[in-house]
């Protein structure tokens, strides 16, 4: 995954948890793909000031995902739920053709029991 992609999504998950100032940076940074310059006339401080707070508050994302592992939570059960649609299909395209094994249910059901979605 593209790292500012990543922390984009970091930011999603774990601004509420930055300063408001870093929060808002990355915000326009990242997603409204303001310069360091644009950023640094609107909050009327130096580039240098913005990069700092850029840098501490991705330095904080990341640090909040190495323990919470939140992201890497999500990323896992989308994948799982791709997967599980993707043998849905397949048993909507097989079922005028063939009967619907029960291996292939039970493999769906333990698939859905696996996504902890606490």
């Amino acid at each position: 995954m593209e790292q500012n992609v990543k922390i984009s999504m970091l930011n999603q998950i774990y601004g509420k948890l930055l300063t408001q100032k870093q929060c808002e940076m990355i915000e326009n940074y990242y997603n409204n793909d303001l310069s360091l310059s644009e950023i640094a006339q609107n909050n009327d401080i130096t580039r240098q000031a913005v990069r700092d707070i850029l840098k501490k508050g991705e330095k904080k994302l990341f640090a909040y995902e190495e323990k919470l592992k939140i992201m890497e939570k999500v990323l896992k059960q989308q994948k799982k739920i791709k997967q599980i649609v993707e043998q849905i299909e397949k048993i909507q395209n097989k079922e005028t053709k063939e009967k619907v094994t029960m291996q292939t249910l039970e493999h769906i059901k333990k698939e859905l029991a696996s996504l902890d979605l606490n």
